[in-house]
């Protein structure tokens, strides 16, 4: 994380204590919990040390620098040595059976590595964060336009949220594309795909990395396990985060071919 709202990093950890004590010691091995601070985290004593209480594991990375969201979380994944690894941004909020919830599906379902949730804003209203893949103008119109401006574009962008399928009920099988705000993986499979791309250094890398986890598994989109995201998109964050988005953009059409319309 680089200069989380604190408010929000206070409640995400709110939530994984709840979670983490739902969970207990159901996989017979010690929790942990590695915050990657890539600048202006703030104190965190209290609220690890309530995680500690009951009985994770907590450690800080720190003093590497703003190095990027996916070379970060890699400093955590390269070390981990659990059955499963919990990708999770700092601006997430969901209930205490969440993490339940998420290990029981991916306990009796081996065959997926990757579980995605319903994604909700703070109004209760779905986010539709998977993805078919993008052509440039699904991207320029979803990433970068301001949303007064989205509606000739409305089907469209439909089509690439993957609307007609991703809902409230229904468990979806290998949506190509999943957010990065809340990836549970299996973490063996997640180590062998190297983790991340470090060549993105903001945005796309949960793109990247979600094409590639189908070469070895499945991803599920799972709707009963629910969680709410306080992010945006670049266009609302100013100009550095447009110019991070097109960079990135760049790089993953690169990789993985170009499609204009």
């Amino acid at each position: 994380m680089f200069q989380p709202d604190v408010a929000q990093l206070l409640r995400t950890l709110s939530c994984l204590r709840a979670g983490l004590t739902a969970v207990g010691g159901r996989y017979g091995e010690e929790l942990s919990l590695t915050v990657v601070d890539n600048g202006g985290a703030p104190d965190l004593s209290e609220p690890l040390a309530d995680l500690r209480a009951i009985g994770v594991r907590c450690r800080i990375l720190s003093g590497h620098g703003n190095i990027g969201y996916g070379r970060g979380h890699n400093l955590a994944i390269r070390e981990a040595r659990s059955k499963y690894h919990l990708i999770l941004n700092p601006d997430i909020e969901f209930d205490g059976a969440t993490l339940v919830e998420s290990l029981t599906f991916m306990d009796i379902n081996p065959s997926v590595a990757l579980l995605t949730p319903w994604i909700g804003d703070e109004a209760g209203r779905q986010q539709f964060l998977c993805r078919r893949f993008p052509a440039v103008l699904d991207l320029f119109v979803r990433g970068i336009l301001p949303a007064r401006l989205r509606r000739p574009f409305a089907r469209r962008l439909s089509r690439y949220e993957m609307r007609d399928v991703i809902g409230d009920t229904e468990v979806v099988w290998d949506p190509p594309i999943v957010s990065g705000c809340f990836m549970l993986f299996r973490t063996a499979v997640l180590q062998r795909l190297g983790g991340f791309d470090a060549r993105y250094f903001l945005y796309f890398e949960d793109y990247d990395l979600s094409l590639r986890t189908h070469e070895l598994a499945r991803i599920a989109y799972v709707p009963s396990v629910r969680i709410v995201h306080h992010g945006g998109g670049a266009a609302r964050k100013g100009w550095l985060h447009i110019r991070l988005f097109v960079t990135s953009a760049y790089k993953f059409f690169d990789r993985f071919g170009w499609k204009w319309l």
